[in-house]
């Protein structure tokens, strides 16, 4: 919080990138910026879960995103249940907590992407 109560807010969110890939994009922001930042993230046509959170980690709001219809059901399910220890998110997390930089971005390491199709040669 800031001196007055203020908004001092780290917004994440995955966004999709490709089947195989999605990125987690992080952004530090404070006062109007903030609801402008997680405003940006919850809006955005490729967002598959967006979150915020305050200065000491506490889940302030989140939800899916417009780019859940991207992918599958259930991978959207593991995200969201994964989102708080996923060792990227955390990371980026621990990144705007520290004030190294105001914002972030970093390819998503998760074990649930999908599997590729098979193709004629695997059967």
């Amino acid at each position: 919080m800031g001196l007055f109560g203020g908004k001092d807010w780290n917004v994440i969110a995955i966004i999709f990138e490709r089947r195989e890939m999605y990125r987690v994009n992080g952004q530090r922001a404070k006062g109007g910026d903030a609801v402008k930042s997680r405003d940006g993230a919850k809006n955005h046509e490729r967002t598959v879960y967006w979150a915020v959170f305050n200065q000491k980690r506490a889940f302030i709001e989140g939800g899916g995103g417009k780019g859940e219809k991207m992918i599958h059901p259930d991978i959207v399910t593991r995200l969201k249940k994964e989102f708080a220890t996923n060792i990227t998110v955390t990371s980026i997390l621990s990144s705007l907590e520290r004030g190294e930089m105001p914002m972030a971005s970093k390819p998503l390491v998760f074990g649930g992407y999908p599997k590729p199709e098979q193709g004629p040669e695997d059967e």
